[in-house]
């Protein structure tokens, strides 16, 4: 508990300096006081570390979520913590200058496992959850004003949008949409997007058609709903069975579906797909790729 009463002192002097504080608003509409320079960045989401390594600010990082350990770019020996009940001391014991939360952190209740840290002065911002591409750059670009990395940033969303566009450009003439079911979760608790979420978002960019886009952002189909809509197409992101395709083709029912028929039950990468950075791209290609074959 010293640590905790040294830094809550050591934040109070920081917030004297009035003339150094400044008021923005973060993706999630709140307004957060940042009063220090930022040097010490604890990252809470793999999609935000993502971003903050491929803008180059890497070197400020001094704790990040379980679930960023495997990134490529990400300096070895940070301390990890819990992606949904991170530990405060932890956390207080780094004297972080900012937290870099996502709109996934709150638990189901709804409770905010910063709420105390911010409280003690700690800046916290916070990404919403992306519902489209265009979201993601709005994510990318204040990330790199927050950093001051204006510049990179400005470079990474160019970069994006040109390869979106060239994917875009592959499928764009197809007049016959082919229909989508991708999947996040498997039976029998399958889950997968509706409208107002990225993925919805890449399937409209390579000219197909979500055969649950008229559905809340987040949708957990029965067996009888998916046969019914009958997709072209099944894509699965699902890494955590060992054959997850497999697994779709011997469900009671599922080959009376054209995918099934077909044979076009394809896996999509699950880190590019289920984090809204700019490493998506790998998934909106291979998802161009499996739907179409990236056809031009």
């Amino acid at each position: 508990m010293n640590k905790i009463i040294i830094f809550l002192l050591t934040v109070l002097c920081l917030s004297c300096t009035g003339d150094k504080s400044k008021e923005i608003i973060d993706r999630s509409g709140r307004t957060v006081v940042i009063n220090r320079a930022i040097n010490r960045i604890v990252s809470t989401a793999p999609s935000n570390t993502e971003i903050i390594v491929d803008l180059g600010q890497t070197h400020k990082l001094v704790a990040i979520d379980i679930h960023s350990a495997n990134i490529d770019g990400v300096p070895s020996g940070l301390p990890l913590l819990d992606f949904f009940y991170p530990d405060a001391e932890v956390i207080i014991s780094l004297q972080p200058d900012i937290i870099i939360a996502s709109g996934h952190n709150p638990t189901g209740t709804g409770e905010d496992p910063f709420k105390l840290l911010r409280d003690m002065g700690i800046p916290v911002v916070y990404i919403s959850m992306s519902k489209s591409i265009e979201d993601i750059y709005l994510d990318i670009g204040f990330i790199a004003q927050l950093l001051q990395a204006e510049k990179e940033g400005e470079a990474l969303i160019h970069s994006m949008r040109t390869q979106v566009q060239e994917i875009r450009q592959r499928t764009e003439h197809i007049q016959n949409k082919k229909s989508v079911y991708f999947e996040i979760s498997t039976a029998p608790d399958m889950m997968t997007f509706g409208k107002d979420s990225f993925i919805d978002d890449m399937i409209s960019i390579i000219n197909a058609r979500n055969i649950f886009g008229n559905e809340a952002t987040f949708v957990m189909p029965g067996a009888e709903s998916i046969i019914e809509r009958n997709p072209d197409v099944i894509l699965t992101s699902v890494n955590y069975i060992d054959d997850p395709i497999g697994e779709i083709k011997l469900r009671p029912g599922f080959n009376h579906i054209n995918a099934v028929i077909n044979n076009q039950i394809f896996y999509i990468d699950n880190d590019s797909s289920s984090r809204p950075s700019s490493r998506v791209i790998l998934a909106l290609r291979q998802m161009s790729e499996a739907v179409y074959g990236d056809r031009e």
